[in-house]
């Protein structure tokens, strides 16, 4: 049995620091040996640029996943030639830079890493579901974890039932609030809704509250910014048998 850790969204400087004062305690209570995290807002801000990422890789994650901010940044583009930093693979092709699937070689066993994001109340990309049938395709080794970035729960739910059995795992991100109904589907699949975020506590989403507050009441442009305060971290640990890519238990994690 091995033990993948998959940390939520990462959000700006503060999140950043915390996950790397943190990371190398729960990889060892947890006796980690993969770690994927979503820094696609590392960045101060938000997207991800090459310090974030490198915050997020010194402090111990083996791959980095992202989603709509994936090039927010003008110099976020570069970090996509590095292979285990993953946009979503539903970008049309042609176009983005980059690619949504690396196979991490551990050795003894590998491991697939898909990143897609979710087209319902997002941007219009290819379809998910679509892509991800053509890249299973492509993939030698039973173990594969897809990080679904996506809005709408109905979205993230049908995805998880429809690789029920496919894949080794599936996590929901983008909306930032740790949701309750882990689960093992099909006694194969771990599953999750959202992953949760990490990041200011006490905040809308990471963000500063007054501005989010204002922008829903008086319905006009504001500029966000990071929200101060303590920080938390919110992941999942999966246990999965490495020779079949068969899950056995999904946890949830909230470190303050």
């Amino acid at each position: 049995m091995k033990n993948l850790l998959f940390i939520g969204d990462v959000v700006g400087n503060s999140g950043s620091s915390f996950l790397a004062s943190k990371l190398s305690l729960i990889k060892r209570q947890y006796d980690i040996n993969i770690t994927i995290v979503n820094g696609e807002n590392s960045a101060s801000g938000d997207g991800i640029t090459p310090s974030s990422a490198d915050i997020l890789i010194r402090a111990g994650a083996d791959v980095i996943t992202t989603g709509n901010h994936a090039f927010k940044r003008k110099e976020s583009s570069e970090l996509f030639d590095t292979e285990y930093i993953l946009r979503p693979a539903n970008y049309p092709d042609g176009g983005a830079p980059g690619k949504g699937l690396f196979t991490l070689d551990m050795g003894t066993y590998s491991i697939a890493i898909i990143n897609l994001m979710g087209t319902v109340f997002m941007e219009p990309l290819d379809n998910p579901f679509t892509k991800i049938d053509e890249l299973l395709t492509e993939i030698e080794t039973p173990n594969i974890f897809v990080d679904f970035h996506a809005e709408a729960t109905s979205e993230k739910k049908a995805m998880g039932h429809y690789l029920t059995g496919k894949v080794t795992g599936v996590f929901g991100t983008h909306t930032h609030v740790q949701t309750a109904d882990e689960i093992i589907l099909g006694n194969h699949t771990a599953y999750i809704t959202d992953v949760g975020m990490t990041g200011p506590e006490i905040s809308s989403l990471g963000a500063a509250i007054k501005p989010a507050i204002d922008r829903f009441r008086f319905h006009i442009p504001v500029r966000f910014k990071e929200a101060d305060g303590n920080c938390f971290l919110c992941g999942i640990c999966v246990e999965f048998d490495e020779k079949c890519g068969k899950s056995h238990k999904i946890e949830r994690l909230i470190i303050r």
